[in-house]
């Protein structure tokens, strides 16, 4: 193994165990690493201002998207970062590289009108749309993310205080709380799920063999039952409802920093940081403000 080679497994070995980057996100890092790395092996060029614009022009010219522009140059810049804080090289050749700027587009949401009118006529008369209505209602009560939804277990619900421990990005745990309706349509869900299936899942929301339902499944899912609910023809995907959870909150006066803390974006990075959390507090605000508190 080469030194570079070398220097690139150390490096990804520290957002692994170190940083608690998600496999995908270190899986992304390696390539466009290495394809820096491929660049000026095959043009035999030395590293410098130059080359690199010359490397950062060749791929715009290939894709044509800042936003991958930006992502290649922030994960090979985070590389060198890391080399000169180990001491193996002394300047970062990236310092003097910036980000192209990206337009930034407001989210897509679904107003509280149109949300309500989506769970509201959900069916719930065979096991299959009650757990669909289960799942969207969960969505839209703790603005979980897709994976944080299909991967929650039995063992993670508090049904007496009406909080769920989530794990999410970077392996970092939370602790959101869910409303009364949630409560009443997962409750009955589960008891649905138990009646149909002799061998208990330890997941939360299972396919119609029992097993774990995927993301892509509830995507699928979700896009089908909102077309034919709303007689809508529009994209819809399990995230928008994260992004209408956040921003009805904010519209109805809740603090940005409690939705930080709901959605998983703050530095609250371990398990022992949770616990100077007041969540009586933190029940409060969202009885409060959620629309369907």
């Amino acid at each position: 193994m080469d030194r570079q080679s070398r220097y690139l497994k150390e490096y990804l070995e520290h957002l692994g165990f170190i940083k608690q980057f998600s496999e995908n996100t270190i899986k992304a890092y390696r390539q466009d690493i290495e394809q820096f790395f491929n660049y000026f092996h095959e043009s035999k060029q030395t590293v410098n201002k130059d080359t690199i614009r010359d490397f950062l022009s060749t791929i715009f010219l290939k894709t044509k998207n800042k936003a991958t522009m930006s992502r290649k140059i922030y994960a090979v810049k985070s590389f060198y970062t890391y080399l000169v804080r180990q001491g193996k090289i002394e300047k970062n050749p990236f310092d003097v590289i910036s980000s192209p700027k990206i337009e930034k587009k407001l989210p897509q949401l679904l107003t509280e009108k149109e949300m309500n009118r989506f769970l509201d006529n959900l069916p719930e008369d065979k096991f299959l749309t009650l757990r669909n209505k289960a799942a969207f209602e969960f969505l839209y009560a703790t603005g979980l993310r897709i994976s944080e939804l299909t991967n929650l277990k039995r063992g993670d619900i508090d049904f007496e205080e009406g909080l769920i421990r989530v794990l999410g990005k970077g392996k970092k745990e939370r602790i959101v709380p869910f409303h009364d309706k949630a409560r009443q349509i997962l409750l009955r869900y589960l008891e649905a799920a138990r009646e149909k299936f002799k061998t208990q899942n330890e997941f939360i929301f299972l396919n119609s063999k029992g097993n774990k339902i995927t993301d892509r499944s509830i995507e699928r899912i979700l896009q089908d039952v909102f077309r034919e609910v709303m007689q809508s023809s529009r994209s819809i995907y399990p995230h928008l409802f994260r992004h209408s959870f956040a921003t009805h909150l904010l519209q109805r006066g809740a603090d940005l920093r409690v939705i930080q803390e709901l959605l998983g974006h703050s530095n609250l990075t371990t398990t022992e940081k949770y616990t100077n959390l007041n969540y009586s507090d933190l029940l409060k605000v969202y009885k409060q403000f959620h629309p369907r508190g």
